[in-house]
């Protein structure tokens, strides 16, 4: 891996950043010499670039999302009370800005910390943040400045670099602490290497040491299937984040898909589950509550606000998803967040 390149600004994976949008370009050397002809998921240099083609996790989850539909069900609907209860503790919503990675070194514009900015935001909306691969001391700075806090870790091979920041997180009041389970392989078919550090692979013994060595409830970020699945209910995970890593995985089924069937699989575990993948606007957010997610990750649905425009930006376009939610809710009589049902989902042939 060359100097020049950094980091994913999503994930820590090894790519190459676009320094103006702060967005891994997701480029190799083959597709380097044609642009990309998807309209989705927008400009050339969000993350990820959708080339379009088969092999893309992206479209196969784009076109999933918009061919669901909604059934109207409007007698005696109310204004929906969209309080959330995550681990216990209540929130103002079920959107929560996603785990993302290493934006304060990509703008510019050095005097921006889009990091702490997100943080500020999810503090003065009441919304639990999640924040991926940063360094203690990095992180450290970024939840001084926010509220409740969700810290994701990388698999590293050092599996006492695990353990530290474990601590870490909560020694600085976290309020829970996860893994990305799926962030295993590079694009050369060896273990991926962020910032210089090796990953490694996750067991369940691994897994099962992670949750029993914190007190607070452990996550396993990245599950795609009903085995992953039970496999973090055995390991002793409190809950799942049902997702694709905005793509990393070649012809990756869209998390929604398999939603539904992992619900199922986990009913009576007490384990929560949350969802992302193309959650762009607050009609995305719902149709994934209404398939049984307990709370969703908002990730790319807020990155263009956050690196062009920071805090204030950011708590419009999560207002408005909020306000686009509640819409939807209103439509089908949804009265809170504890009554969504997915017969009102209407699946297009």
């Amino acid at each position: 891996m060359s100097e020049e390149n950094k980091n994913d600004v999503v994930t820590g994976a090894s790519e190459t950043i676009d320094a103006s949008s702060g967005s891994s370009m997701l480029e190799h050397e083959e597709s380097k010499k044609e642009e990309a002809t998807s309209p989705w998921p927008g400009p050339k240099g969000m993350i990820p670039v959708t080339s379009g083609k088969a092999d893309d996790a992206n479209v196969h989850n784009r076109v999933f999302l918009d061919n669901i539909l909604v059934k109207m069900r409007v007698i005696d609907s109310v204004e929906p009370d969209l309080t959330t209860t995550i681990l216990g503790r209540k929130y103002a919503s079920p959107l929560m800005p996603a785990a993302v990675s290493h934006l304060n070194k990509v703008l510019s514009d050095k005097t921006r910390k889009p990091m702490q900015e997100k943080a500020v935001a999810a503090r003065n909306m009441d919304l639990l943040n999640w924040i991926g691969m940063e360094t203690n001391e990095e992180y450290g700075e970024i939840v001084s400045q926010g509220g409740d806090t969700i810290r994701i870790i990388k698999p590293f091979a050092d599996h006492h670099k695990i353990l530290d920041e474990i601590k870490f997180a909560e020694d600085h009041g976290a309020v829970a602490v996860g893994i990305d389970i799926d962030h295993i392989a590079g694009k050369n078919g060896k273990y991926d290497v962020v910032d210089g550090i090796p990953l490694g692979s996750i067991t369940m013994a691994d897994l099962k040491h992670y949750a029993e060595s914190t007190k607070l409830p452990f996550i396993a970020k990245g599950v795609l299937s009903v085995t992953d699945a039970l496999k973090a209910r055995q390991a002793g995970c409190k809950a799942i984040v049902v997702s694709h890593h905005h793509g990393r995985v070649p012809f990756g089924v869209p998390p929604l898909a398999v939603l539904p069937e992992i619900k199922k699989a986990l009913v009576g575990s007490g384990m929560e589950i949350y969802v992302d993948g193309s959650l762009m606007t607050g009609y995305d957010a719902y149709k994934a509550l209404a398939m049984g997610a307990d709370a969703v990750l908002i990730g790319r649905g807020i990155l263009s606000e956050l690196l062009q425009s920071g805090t204030k930006a950011v708590e419009d376009k999560l207002k408005q998803m909020n306000e686009q939610l509640a819409e939807m809710m209103m439509y089908t009589g949804v009265k809170d967040t504890k009554s969504f049902d997915p017969d009102v989902l209407y699946y297009q042939e």
